[in-house]
């Protein structure tokens, strides 16, 4: 099976730029770039895709094996990165992307010229003097709370998830795209991504990048997002107004704009 139809790849922008390329979050899929995405198309080429088990990747294809850790997700990555030899890319990832183009960077170095890391977080529960945002019991109600109930809980957290209560509309766009995702697929990817602890691949990343911090994050809160930068050794840390932990939906205008101003 092709790499391309396997992960849905969709390329746009200049044939002959340097390679970018935006990873969608837990419960979407690239349609969550599309305001953001096309802004770079007179001068990149553009890369979009989907996970294997999410959007329109074919889901024969996705096995617990391969994905039972994030580094199954940054296969994916640099499978697409492979198949159309890119090379110098600027890799955008958010939320557990993030953490899945560190992964993938750390892997093969030479490929990668950056990393745009918005929303990230490389451990949800806290730990003795680290803060994730989460009790190790609060993962477990949510786990539990998903395997119980996947379309349930995805109406409640969605909104929660993309903050920005006075317009409810992205709330449901995002309560959409987790009821689009396979429940059963979607409760492993859950429980990979919010188990998953990366504090040390962080420290072993020397990629260029980038992290992007959104104002009342429930999923990553600043202090996070302050152990990001302060963990990769020479990133960039930007402080958005945006608030909520999708700024590809809820401002894309300052997302573009801080990703060209570091890119």
């Amino acid at each position: 099976m092709s790499v391309l139809v396997r992960n849905n790849v969709r390329i746009s922008g200049r044939p002959d730029g340097k390679p970018l390329v935006f990873a969608h979050g837990f419960g979407c899929d690239l349609n969550m770039w599309r305001l953001v995405a096309p802004a770079f198309e007179d001068a990149y080429k553009v890369v979009v895709f989907d996970y294997v088990g999410a959007g329109r990747s074919d889901l024969s294809a996705y096995t617990p094996e391969r994905y039972s850790s994030l580094h199954g997700y940054a296969q994916d990555v640099l499978d697409i990165c492979h198949e159309l030899d890119l090379t110098e890319v600027s890799f955008v990832g958010h939320s557990v992307s993030a953490l899945i183009g560190v992964l993938a960077a750390n892997a093969e170095p030479d490929r990668f010229a950056n990393l745009v890391l918005i929303g990230p977080s490389p451990r949800y529960v806290d730990e003795g003097g680290y803060v994730g945002g989460f009790s190790a019991q609060d993962i477990e109600e949510l786990l539990e709370s998903l395997d119980s109930n996947y379309l349930g809980w995805s109406s409640q957290m969605a909104p929660l998830i993309m903050g920005n209560p006075d317009r409810p509309e992205l709330g449901e766009e995002l309560t959409n795209s987790f009821c689009r995702t396979d429940p059963e697929i979607a409760r492993r990817f859950a429980q990979v991504t919010f188990l998953s602890d990366n504090r040390a691949d962080l420290e072993k990343c020397r990629t260029r990048s980038l992290v992007l911090q959104c104002s009342n994050d429930v999923i990553a809160p600043e202090v996070v997002g302050r152990y990001v930068h302060a963990a990769i050794s020479g990133s960039e840390l930007v402080l958005m107004r945006a608030t909520g932990h999708c700024p590809n939906l809820s401002a894309p205008e300052e997302t573009i704009a801080a990703i060209k101003g570091f890119l």
